[in-house]
């Protein structure tokens, strides 16, 4: 991967980041409460034009719907049932749409059943960029997508996760991890209307960027290498795997609120950080079955982060070839993790935003 390459974060397709993403949805739990009083807050006008929801790094929907349910049915409660609410999924133009609207559509518990005043669509646009117009959101969710850094700002370190490295390997990434947030940040601003808000979810990190994820995060590091023995990729491809994430500490989250400052218009009107406890390793607690505490770790990995690392390689853009990657990455990892099984709890950090003013 060439220093400044823009970075994918797209999720594994077909349905498999649904499936998977477990860690993730207990995480969004902690913040739903916030959310909905977040939503109970926010300044609504008296018209008809719709209120407009942003759900700001989708993947393929599963984790968003029970948020957009609460958003739909607060916002009924408010405004009542004619309201129009119109739901903006904004993901990478490489995420798998086909199969968020595949859930939009059948899922039984999709928040659209019966529901004939509310409309969803979807932008295929990274959120570091401006998605939507000026002024325009009024309610925005985003739950485990700003960790992802915009772009691959140096030739990676030793390792895949960043917050293990240490010295002048890291300093590029801590750079441009603060540079997204302040990033994201301004633009969510500038699409929010005055008197809305903007509820963020994160894992958190310590300090160092450390966050619980890191046992297995050595393991697909030990794993890469020994495909590289294999014969499996080649060691200038596992010199160009990393993944394009970043953990922030609450000082990190909190830096551009310095001294109590609204930044672009935005305040801090909550912030809180809740423990996740991991549901595998609870299930594997109570029966004992380590072989599916070990198959649910390792898919999460693979649909979580494979494609992250797949994408710092040309020939892994063939979906046959990083199919066979991914393959080969999770039947690594199944076999480490049988040997050394290992919770991933972790810390999460709900922060919501109000909207004071007009954008600077």
């Amino acid at each position: 991967m060439s220093e400044g390459m823009s970075a994918s974060a797209a999720m594994e397709g077909g349905g498999a980041y649904n499936k998977h993403a477990i860690l993730q949805a207990g995480g969004s739990a902690f913040a739903l409460p916030h959310w909905e009083n977040a939503i109970r807050k926010s300044m609504l006008d008296d018209g008809d034009e719709p209120i407009v929801v942003a759900d700001y790094g989708s993947s393929q929907g599963k984790n968003s719907l029970v948020p957009m349910r609460i958003a739909i049915e607060t916002l009924k409660s408010r405004l009542g049932p004619e309201r129009p609410i119109l739901i903006y999924h904004v993901d990478l133009p490489v995420n798998d749409f086909n199969a968020l609207f595949a859930l939009l559509d059948a899922d039984p518990n999709r928040y659209c059943l019966e529901e004939p005043n509310v409309y969803s669509c979807a932008i295929g646009r990274s959120f570091y960029r401006r998605v939507l117009p000026p002024n325009y959101v009024h309610l925005g969710w985003s739950a485990y997508s700003a960790l992802w850094i915009s772009r691959i700002p140096a030739q990676p370190p030793e390792h895949i996760w960043i917050p293990s490295c240490s010295g002048h390997g890291r300093d590029a990434f801590d750079r441009q991890a603060e540079e997204d947030w302040k990033a994201f940040l301004s633009l969510r601003a500038s699409e929010l209307r005055p008197g809305g808000r903007l509820t963020v979810v994160l894992p958190g990190g310590d300090d160092y960027g450390r966050c619980g994820i890191e046992d297995m995060m050595d393991h697909a590091n030990t794993v890469l290498s020994e495909m590289v023995e294999d014969g499996a990729i080649a060691a200038h491809e596992r010199a160009q795997f990393v993944v394009s994430a970043w953990t922030r500490s609450r000082r990190e989250l909190l830096k551009p609120f310095a001294m109590n400052e609204p930044f672009h218009g935005l305040i801090v009107e909550h912030c809180d950080n809740s423990a996740v406890a991991d549901p595998a390793w609870a299930a594997y607690q109570r029966d004992g079955n380590k072989e599916i505490l070990v198959q649910k770790h390792a898919a999460f990995f693979r649909a979580t982060f494979a494609p992250s690392l797949a994408s710092a390689v040309e020939r892994l853009q063939d979906a046959e070839e990083c199919h066979a990657f991914s393959e080969r990455l999770e039947d690594g990892l199944r076999r480490r993790l049988m040997r050394e099984p290992a919770p991933v709890d972790l810390t999460v950090e709900t922060i919501v935003f109000a909207k004071v003013g007009s954008t600077n």
